[in-house]
């Protein structure tokens, strides 16, 4: 097995989720780190350092939208691409998510090819 693509962060509070996003990811060649929610997600990822950061919006303790605006707020994971899992992606929540500098949207249920292709493409690869 080669040197992985990219480091995803895969932070989503259902665990069946959590493991179609991993499991998806993995079988692409990506190193999947996870977080069941958006604090566990800001206590690892400084030791995980992701290329990329999938966040659910809907989750308890931190949702994705404070876990989003912290993440951008502190200098170290300013540059971390994030891309907002959501199961409402109304024309409310995309402003708020391009306040918030969030890079990409996927609306539940999502393609696996789209989140692929998202996930790459976020990562810089071809």
């Amino acid at each position: 097995m080669g040197e992985a693509l990219a480091r995803v962060l895969v932070v989503d509070d259902n665990e069946v989720i959590r493991q179609l996003i991993t499991v998806n990811l993995q079988l692409e060649g990506f190193e999947v780190h996870t977080a069941v929610d958006g604090q566990d997600c800001l206590d690892r990822v400084g030791d995980v350092r992701p290329d990329v950061i999938t966040l659910d919006v809907m989750m308890p303790r931190l949702d994705g939208w404070v876990t989003a605006l912290r993440l951008r707020e502190n200098e170290e994971t300013r540059g971390m691409k994030v891309v907002l899992i959501t199961a409402r992606a109304q024309e409310d929540d995309l402003r708020r998510g391009r306040e918030i500098g969030v890079d990409a949207y996927l609306t539940k249920p999502f393609d696996p090819n789209e989140l692929i292709v998202t996930v790459r493409d976020l990562a810089g690869l071809p």
